[in-house]
């Protein structure tokens, strides 16, 4: 549940004003003169609404409309979402919803972007989306103001451009640039990240094999004692083959694969068969998605040290439950989901995990985000047997016991002032 936690999440930051007296006195001197500068406009209003766009570079491009910051404000609110393609892709789809005097239209439509598209390329296929959408909208104010010119459609079907394609929708990703150096005369701290992604993705598959290598050092020279040294290495393979069974059903195979010191692991491996429901069309899993998931599987541990159950190695069979929800809409988004795995050969070793988070804007300008994570655990079969030292819990190299984790928070942003958001300045 966690990972599709963190898959809808967006940050938000706090924006506070001290003494608020003076935001106030701010707010009323500014508003009746923003409010009457944006009534006598005669550009379109939009509110752009994308988390994974490039809104200065759609403000620089496109300077025949008013870039409002609430939708309030606007007479179109332009919502885009994004999600993988069958032809390893991205795929966007926008929505223009019309205010005021354009309460009336509204319309969707997508575009895809393939693998290969530099990122510039990337941008300017979302800015024509954009004009041609907003085109319906302008006309309304000025008919004379745009004149058309029609691309040729590309109407070959997934299958017909499979054909074509040497790589049978295969993706390939080298990584290896996350090294981290931190040098002083006494302290010395080494992280690295590298591995390889081979991805496939069709309208009947969805393949995933990935190896990762993880290694962080961290040494402290003491003058006239012995040096404090930790490191921590976590090396693992995740992999999965999912096949499409219509439009509710999945199913798939989860392979994975850890060593990993401070956690007591020296061989983890994974194999779990599993089946998804999708209450809702999968279809429609960018704007609103319920879904059940059951697995069943078999995992294998080799530990470097023996347990406090007073083993070395094992084989225990496991089954897992996720159910969530996710609602994404042009006034927020809400995600709620429960996590619950239990080990077979003593049901009295299980977890639970509750979680989710709602982001809404509540009055112009005005948005709150409430996130919460709470996590019962009683599954902690690696813990090593004896105590742990104090140099071992301050380097966090040895798990500890624990019932639980909780993790919460709240952020509110309040803005006022200009409503106009055209102005891009890129220096410093």
């Amino acid at each position: 549940m966690h990972r599709k936690l963190a898959r809808h999440t967006r940050y938000t930051t706090w924006r506070l004003c001290i003494p608020w007296g003076l935001c106030i006195l701010f707010a009323l001197i500014g508003w009746p003169a923003s409010h009457a500068a944006l009534a006598q406009s005669p550009a379109l209003r939009i509110y752009l609404d994308c988390d994974e766009c490039d809104d200065e570079h759609i403000r620089t491009e496109i300077t025949w409309v008013d870039y409002v910051r609430d939708p309030e404000q606007a007479d179109v609110h332009v919502f885009i979402t994004t999600y993988r393609t069958v032809l390893s892709g991205e795929q966007y789809e926008f929505s223009f919803i019309g205010r005021e005097d354009y309460s009336r239209m509204q319309f969707t439509f997508q575009r895809t972007v393939g693998q290969a598209a530099t990122n510039d390329e990337e941008r300017e296929a979302v800015n024509e989306a954009i004009r041609v959408g907003l085109v319906p909208f302008v006309t309304q104010l000025d008919p004379e103001a745009f004149t058309v010119h029609y691309d040729h459609v590309d109407t070959r079907t997934a299958e017909q451009t499979l054909e074509q394609d040497p790589w049978r929708h295969w993706l390939f990703t080298l990584y290896g640039g996350d090294f981290e150096l931190d040098l002083e005369s006494n302290r010395k701290v080494f992280d690295s990240r590298w591995g390889f992604f081979a991805d496939h993705r069709s309208e009947t598959w969805k393949i995933r094999f990935r190896p990762y290598f993880n290694y962080d050092l961290f040494v402290v020279e003491r003058e006239g004692r012995e040096d404090i040294r930790s490191s921590i290495s976590r090396h693992g393979l995740d992999s999965f083959v999912i096949r499409s069974l219509g439009p509710h059903w999945s199913a798939a195979v989860f392979g994975t694969y850890l060593t990993r010191n401070d956690r007591n692991l020296r061989h983890h491996g994974v194999l779990t068969p599993g089946v998804e429901y999708s209450f809702l069309p999968y279809a429609e899993a960018t704007r609103r998605a319920i879904t059940l998931t059951y697995m069943l599987g078999l995992t294998y541990t080799d530990y470097f040290e023996r347990t406090i159950f007073d083993v070395t190695e094992e084989w225990l069979p496991r089954h897992e439950a996720d159910f969530s929800m996710a609602l994404r809409r042009p006034w927020g988004d809400i995600f709620c989901g429960v996590e619950l795995s239990q080990y077979l050969h003593d049901t009295s070793v299980l977890s639970a995990e509750f979680g989710g988070f709602i982001s809404v804007r509540l009055f112009e300008g005005f948005s709150l985000r409430v996130e919460g994570e709470y996590e019962m655990i009683r599954d902690q079969l690696s813990l090593p047997k004896g105590d742990a030292t104090l140099s071992e819990i301050l380097l966090q190299q040895r798990e500890l016991a624990t019932d639980y984790s909780f993790s919460s928070s709240i952020a509110v942003t309040y803005t006022f002032g200009s409503r106009l958001a055209n102005v891009v300045n890129t220096r410093f």
